[in-house]
């Protein structure tokens, strides 16, 4: 595999996972804003891979691969990572696991339609999900980071719990309309199961 700009940009995403996961453990205003940036920068990554490789052309099997699990690795970290240290707390944990087995509902259809060669292509709605978690997530990351101060005029763990239930609401719609389309391609009958 020839690297390009898009499929560099999405290993660079997948990279900064773990650099975002161990900037919880700063334990400190300062490591929200390191897990911050480090997210912002990830989710840059994410917009600018898939519009290189339209704009140039440069498609590839590894790419195709590689960018949706780059993007379920980011947001199940972050679900996680904010869950254990209680930044994701209450019913804001409901929107999270839905999220999380969405994902992993998606994935396995994913995985068994290209097993019998059948394309399951992003969609526009799916796109506008991710941005909208993407979103919901910056402003948890922040939450009540005090240095520097965040102006206690801006609800900011409400609005990133509001944009995590409405990323839970397109979540849902999303994958059903998924499963719906998958569903098309499967054999029904009672036949032999195994993996």
């Amino acid at each position: 595999m020839s690297p390009t700009l898009p499929n560099v940009l999405t290993l660079l995403r997948v990279a900064a996972v773990p650099v975002f996961a161990g900037a919880f453990f700063l334990d400190s205003a300062a490591g929200q804003w390191l897990a911050l940036a480090v997210f912002t920068a990830a989710a840059i990554t994410d917009f600018f891979d898939g519009y290189l490789a339209r704009r140039d052309g440069l498609y590839s099997d590894f790419g195709r691969f590689l960018d949706p699990v780059a993007d379920k690795l980011l947001i199940a970290t972050a679900l996680m990572m904010m869950v254990a240290f209680g930044q994701i707390a209450g019913l804001a944990i409901i929107p999270a696991v839905i999220i999380l087995c969405r994902e992993i509902l998606v994935s396995g259809l994913r995985e068994y339609l290209a097993g019998i060669e059948v394309d399951l292509p992003v969609s526009y709605v799916a796109k506008w999900k991710t941005t909208i978690q993407m979103l919901a997530l910056g402003f948890l990351i922040v939450g009540d980071a005090s240095h520097p101060p965040v102006p206690p005029e801006i609800p900011i763990r409400l609005i990133g719990e509001a944009g995590l239930w409405l990323a839970a609401a397109v979540t849902v719609f999303t994958g059903l309309d998924y499963m719906r389309a998958g569903l098309r391609h499967m054999d029904t009958g009672a036949g032999d199961h195994r993996p």
